[in-house]
C-alpha cells in the first residue's frame, strides 16, 4: 500500500501555550492545512469546489493526543481518505515527529455540501473523482 498523503509543519512559538506546548486546538488547524494540501496536489481548488456548488463539511472531529509537542518541532500531518457507502466519508490522520514519535490521531468524518440547497450530495466520491486530477491521492 502507498504511504498516506502528508505535509511537513513547523510548530510555531506563538502556537504554544503558557506550559510551552502546541495549544489543542492548533491541532486541528494542521489537520485541516494538510486536507487542504491534498485537495490542492490532487488539483481541487476552493474555487473548483464552489464553481461545481460543492463545499466540504466536517461532520466530526476526534483528536487522541500521544505526546506533546514544542516550539521549534517539526511534525508530518498525514491525511488519508476512506470511502463508504452513502453521504459521508472518513478521513485519518496522524501528527508524528520525523523521528517517528506519534503526537496525535484525528479521524473526522465529513460530506460535501450542495451550497445551493444545504444538503449533502449523494455520493461525494463522485463528486471528487469528477474535480480531481489526481484522484489517487484520496484512494479513488
Amino acid at each position: 500500500m502507498a504511504e498516506p498523503f502528508s505535509v511537513r509543519v513547523t510548530v510555531r512559538g506563538y502556537e504554544t501555550d503558557t506550559q510551552g506546548h502546541l495549544n489543542q486546538a492548533v491541532y486541528l488547524n494542521y489537520a485541516e492545512h494538510a486536507r487542504w494540501s491534498l485537495l490542492q496536489a490532487a488539483g481541487i481548488s476552493q474555487a473548483g469546489l464552489v464553481g461545481r456548488g460543492v463545499g466540504p463539511v466536517a461532520l466530526e472531529t476526534t483528536i487522541r493526543y500521544q505526546r506533546e509537542l514544542l516550539a521549534g518541532d517539526e511534525v508530518d500531518v498525514t491525511c488519508e481518505f476512506e470511502w463508504g457507502e452513502g453521504k459521508t466519508f472518513r478521513i485519518r490522520q496522524e501528527i508524528r515527529k520525523t523521528d517517528g514519535t506519534p503526537a496525535a490521531e484525528v479521524t473526522a468524518v465529513g460530506g460535501l455540501l450542495r451550497l445551493d440547497e444545504r444538503k449533502l450530495v449523494a455520493d461525494p466520491r463522485e463528486v471528487f473523482e469528477e474535480l480531481a486530477a489526481d484522484p489517487s491521492l484520496f484512494g479513488l
